[in-house]
């Protein structure tokens, strides 16, 4: 199979027979074989029943319904977990993505070898202030932390190879960084592709400004977790002794003080408080890392690595 294409959904009952029309007029007009996972994400409209309809039209729609709202994370995770097709399309049921990109970001991956392509909303219709202007901050935070030079982290319009979506796990709200899960997974061919944007023709957003802050908890963990999950006394020992080698320092040069001069205040002194919590937030950090790697250790992944090809072994 050419290509699965996976729309995670909520409350979209009026956009998807639309959607669905576009979408397979695209991909036969291409000539792909291909296969649809919509997957209803605790929809308390009839959305269900509309993806129903269109099952039962066409063969190659497929459905999957939570029991609840579980977020776009876990649809994502659920449409990976179930796509058969060489190449993955991930897009957004509220029309506001163009299924005539579908092609474009086809033979990006399929000819020009590319591990994942995220599309750019370059030009947006949007609310400038409540979500272009925090986009842009936000995008450009995530651009310096993650060393990924992408311009729209969270468009919903990405194209993957198969063996990135089988390779990684996308959970809580982390579905706006999976270029940085891909490129910390082993997969560095990530590029690019400026994309439309539509307005919205049904309905009305379901994201609000929590995210933004959500985005950056998001990120950090990600960042700390693929960089240290399987050496974290790394992270917590190289503080640890940071702080601790500067609250001795200081301790010493005041006990030093002391002895010179006998009349010195020693625990009238700011740095003496200063020397003492760095000192006992060293210890902690060491201790948190050694504790952490003990987990690690005992860990059933510790072992767990992508392995790209072998030769004369099975």
């Amino acid at each position: 199979m050419n290509l699965s294409i996976i729309i995670p959904l909520f409350n979209e009952e009026e956009s998807l027979p639309e959607l669905s029309e576009w979408i397979t007029r695209v991909v036969e007009a291409n000539n792909l074989t291909y296969e649809v996972i919509m997957v209803d994400d605790g929809s308390t409209d009839n959305s269900w029943q509309v993806v129903e309809h269109i099952a039962a039209k066409n063969q190659y729609f497929k459905g999957i319904r939570f029991q609840r709202n579980y977020g776009k994370s876990a649809a994502l995770n659920e449409g990976f977990l179930a796509a058969q097709g060489d190449v993955v399309i991930t897009m957004d049921a509220d029309l506001q993505d163009s299924p005539d990109e579908i092609p474009a970001l086809y033979n990006m991956i399929a000819e020009d070898g590319y591990d994942l392509v995220s599309g750019w909303k370059k030009k947006r219709y949007d609310n400038a202030l409540t979500k272009n202007l925090p986009s842009k901050v936000y995008n450009g935070v995530s651009r310096k932390i993650s060393g990924i030079p992408l311009h729209d982290f969270n468009c919903g319009l990405k194209s993957y190879r198969k063996k990135v979506v089988k390779s990684i796990e996308v959970y809580g709200e982390m579905h706006r960084y999976i270029p940085v899960i891909a490129k910390w997974a082993g997969f560095k061919k990530i590029g690019e592709k400026v994309v439309e944007h539509r307005p919205r023709k049904y309905g009305v957003t379901k994201f609000g400004w929590e995210r933004f802050l959500n985005g950056f908890l998001d990120l950090t963990t990600i960042t700390f977790v693929s960089r240290f999950s399987k050496r974290p006394m790394h992270f917590f020992g190289m503080y640890g002794t940071l702080f601790f080698f500067i609250g001795s320092v200081i301790f010493v040069y005041l006990i030093i003080a002391k002895i010179v001069d006998v009349d010195f205040a020693l625990t009238n002194r700011p740095s003496f408080y200063i020397a003492l919590v760095a000192m006992i937030l060293g210890m902690q950090l060491f201790l948190t890392g050694f504790l952490a790697e003990m987990i690690s250790r005992n860990s059933s992944e510790r072992n767990n690595y992508l392995v790209e090809d072998k030769i004369g072994l099975r």
